[in-house]
């Protein structure tokens, strides 16, 4: 594309040269004559003048002054950042194929303009939608429904009777729909609970490699619409989760929580079972929810209390320190005399 294109696609005001011709988008210090960075505020003014970008999003205040003479100002760098990105970098689409080494099981109902990679699975009575992508060596179990556009990267395991939305994203070797953590405890060991729950994954979630959502024991897991989780994270038995949210990579959730819409799980946070986290919590990472978190609360800590409160129980120890130090001394001085 070129300048110009890209500053159309942005809504932002070209200065200087439109002609020149941009085919990625790279980091301000490392871009060169044919890629297109950004630069956020003043604090990075040095890094725009020693650039070698072809172009750069700038804010209004960096317009003018030293650094590449192709600028694009825009109001909001970094959106125009990923508007720009994803048409100079479009998604590599898997033409519509079935591998040969792939196998479909009894009475599966297989969409128009779906791939199916080498050596994977598809069981009786699986339903997969129009433009399904099912990369290799990936175990789609009995009666699964696959919405719409929903993608399976390589060596993902939805277990059998599990339902997927449209434009579920699940990245290479996620596991939906397996068994859960439940065992009736007594003097004769740990026995198994049947799960005879759902696993259900509203449309537009995506969902980490190595990520493990359990199915339900009675009743059903469920992932709101538009929630994306990350990287090896665990959403236990009948956890019930709202749309919008963000898991962060090494979060765990137990069994039959539940969390409100928007709401936001930091790296490696927890929540224990049966809490229920209000809409548009934040908690923070490596935080330990153990208590229900009513809506618009952020919260960090462990255990997890609100953030500024914990703020202050921080800083309070901080400051004992020094007391610390001195009563150490003084039992030195007591024993010594």
């Amino acid at each position: 594309m070129t300048a110009q294109a890209v500053a159309d696609l942005v809504g932002g005001r070209l200065s200087g040269p439109g002609d020149t011709v941009l085919r990625r988008v790279r980091s301000l210090d490392r871009a060169g004559a044919d890629e297109l960075a950004m630069c956020t505020g003043r604090k990075y003014a040095s890094a725009l003048a020693e650039s070698r970008a072809g172009a750069v999003l700038v804010p209004d205040a960096l317009s003018a002054g030293p650094g590449p003479a192709t600028r694009i100002v825009v109001a909001d760098p970094p959106h125009a950042m990923f508007l720009a990105a994803r048409a100079l970098h479009p998604e590599h689409r898997v033409a519509s194929s079935v591998a040969s080494t792939a196998r479909i099981g009894a009475g599966a109902i297989l969409g128009a303009d779906i791939a199916i990679g080498d050596y994977s699975v598809i069981g009786a009575g699986a339903r997969l939608g129009d433009r399904v992508r099912v990369g290799s060596h990936v175990v789609v179990g009995d009666g699964v429904t696959l919405g719409d556009d929903t993608r399976l990267d390589s060596h993902v395991v939805v277990y059998e009777g599990a339902v997927l939305g449209a434009r579920v994203w699940c990245k290479a070797a996620a596991v939906i729909g397996g068994t859960g953590f439940g065992f009736d405890s007594g003097e004769r060991g740990h026995t198994r609970i049947p799960h005879v729950g759902g696993c259900i994954i509203s449309d537009d979630v995506e969902i980490g490699s190595h990520t493990c959502v359990d199915r339900g024991s009675l009743d059903d897991t469920r992932i709101g619409r538009g929630t994306k989780i990350d990287n090896q994270v665990h959403i236990a038995h009948n956890v019930h989760i709202g749309a919008d949210c963000l898991i962060m990579a090494c979060v765990g959730v137990a069994g039959s929580a539940i969390l409100g819409d928007r709401v936001v799980l930091a790296g490696q946070a927890g929540c224990i079972d049966h809490i229920e986290l209000g809409d548009d919590v934040k908690v923070g990472a490596k935080s330990a929810v153990m208590s229900n978190i009513p809506a618009g609360t952020a919260v960090s800590g462990y255990p997890a209390r609100p953030h500024r409160e914990f703020l202050r129980a921080m800083s309070t120890v901080y400051r004992l320190g020094p007391y610390g130090e001195a009563l150490e001394s003084l039992a030195r001085e007591r024993e010594d005399a």
